[in-house]
């Protein structure tokens, strides 16, 4: 199977730049194409701060930001679908993002890889932002990366 037979990933976070991005795709993207649309989330355990000195975190909790990721995957296949793509959705929780994305693009074997940038990483990927270059850096598969609408 060519890369352009195989699904895209499209990591998606609910902002402006991920709606942005499947725009773009299903603009420039040969569709009707397989889309799954990923939310990636870091584990609440990460976060020192969660549950005070014993650093425990309620149950609820993980399930409520699961639940959040699974509403944003969601939304993202629902604007896919609109741009064309045969859409699905998960969420999927990882340590960092990027390879998140990175795993669920190889368990699905994607043909491509879409996501927004915002820019608004460290100096070193002020331009792109980390996740974005990140991907870029590590990936072994096309990325497209798409510039917000506004051109910032």
């Amino acid at each position: 199977m060519s890369s352009d037979e195989k699904p895209v990933l499209i990591a998606y976070d609910g902002s402006d730049h991920a709606k942005n991005a499947i725009e773009q795709a299903g603009a420039e993207l040969r569709t009707p194409r397989q889309a799954v649309v990923v939310a990636a989330y870091e584990p609440l355990g990460s976060f020192p701060f969660w549950g005070g000195p014993t650093g425990l975190v309620p149950d609820e909790l993980f399930d409520e930001v699961r639940r959040e990721a699974l509403k944003t995957a969601d939304e993202g296949a629902e604007l896919a679908s609109a741009a064309g793509f045969d859409a699905s959705s998960s969420a999927r929780e990882g340590d960092r993002s990027w390879e998140t994305i990175l795993d669920a693009a190889k368990e699905i074997d994607a043909g491509m890889i879409v996501l927004g940038s915002h820019g608004r990483g460290s100096v070193g990927s002020a331009v792109l932002g980390s996740v974005a270059t990140a991907l870029a850096q590590h990936a072994h598969l096309p990325v497209m990366i798409c510039r917000p609408a506004d051109g910032g």
